[in-house]
């Protein structure tokens, strides 16, 4: 198949079905996914070694048409070494205007860095930090919006978007999910007044991403307290924005958003807006009650628990003082089965 590289050993295994056990060619490509000619093209290579079968190196002999010119390293050197100090916009505008370079600017800065020309700066790639995950429930619940896929209603909905609203305790992994019309702050309060009834208690801290639904984008509504802000502020939850454009920080939340589509949504087929809502309460019911392979127990050892299983195991935990910790149940609160 089409970039696709296989080990020298899964070569071996191929050729030995087509020509040891006598399949036929067309059904080793349809259960291996290759081709006819690399088919052909690994047997005229195997000389009775794995060696044979190893991987040539993909790197072009020759240097790329497009690729800069001796001329040009040339020049921006030459400009480098004459401006140390000179930025990279600065370099840029110099070249142009004393050498009439044509290329463009991230062209000219790819390459720089590439060929690491400045040894001062730092080439290093991000190291992501380890997360700090709450080990107590009711610490820090992440919350997230995603679409509902148009390809899942009939009717209307093929045309209107719903929106799914999760929250996710980091500790015990148990989610809340509930649908929604409109993707605005008004439905952001709402949900977060059910969370806190479905839960039974209130976090320390919401975890949410930029968007304009959670908070006020910056340069706008200043001196303006987003509703958001209002109903943790009037529950006493510190709100917690993530970095932008960086998802990975609401990374519990935005896997269980995967496992969504992968087993709910790629099935869900629904008419009206009441039939959404019973199917994603059953689907609720479902993840909750369904082992996740992330939950360790009491001893740190992987036990197959559940989200309500790992909840109760820590209730019970911090009934026995095992564990330290505070949580702030709310009274009166009909917690959803």
């Amino acid at each position: 198949m089409k970039g696709v590289k296989f080990t020298a050993r899964e070569k071996k295994r191929i050729l030995d079905m087509w020509l040891v056990e006598h399949k036929h060619w067309l059904y080793v490509c349809r259960k291996e996914k290759c081709t006819r000619v690399s088919l052909w093209r690994w047997k005229k290579l195997y000389d009775g070694t794995l060696e044979s079968l190893e991987n040539k190196s993909s790197r072009p002999k020759t240097p790329h048409p497009n690729s800069q010119t001796e001329e040009e390293k040339r020049e921006i050197q030459q400009v480098m070494d004459d401006n140390p100090t000179m930025g990279y916009i600065e370099l840029y505008g110099e070249l142009r205007a004393k050498y009439a370079y044509s290329r463009h600017y991230m062209t000219m800065y790819k390459y720089i860095r590439k060929q690491c020309l400045r040894p001062a700066e730092v080439y290093e790639q991000y190291q992501p930090q380890p997360y700090d995950t709450p080990e107590m429930l009711g610490q820090k619940w992440q919350l997230d919006v995603k679409f509902v896929p148009l390809e899942c209603g009939r009717g209307i909905f093929r045309t209107e978007r719903c929106f799914q609203y999760t929250m996710i305790d980091e500790a015990t992994r148990e989610r809340f999910i509930y649908a929604y019309k409109e993707h605005s702050g008004f439905s952001t309060v709402d949900f977060i007044k059910r969370a806190v009834v479905y839960f039974g208690y209130a976090p320390i801290v919401i975890q949410t991403d930029n968007g304009t639904e959670f908070t006020n984008p910056k340069g706008t509504g200043e001196g303006k307290v987003h509703v958001a802000d209002q109903i943790m502020n009037r529950l006493g939850i510190k709100h917690q924005l993530i970095r932008p454009y960086t998802p990975r920080h609401n990374g519990k939340v935005e896997r269980s958003h995967r496992t969504d589509q992968e087993r709910f949504y790629n099935f869900l087929q629904f008419s009206t807006f009441e039939e959404l809502q019973d199917k994603m309460r059953e689907w609720l019911n479902r993840y909750n009650r369904k082992p996740h392979t992330a939950l360790r127990d009491r001893n740190g050892k992987m036990a197959m628990q559940s989200p309500l299983d790992k909840r109760a195991e820590l209730l019970q935990m911090l009934k026995e003082g095992a564990i330290s910790g505070k949580v702030r149940f709310v009274k009166n609160s009909d917690r959803a089965a």
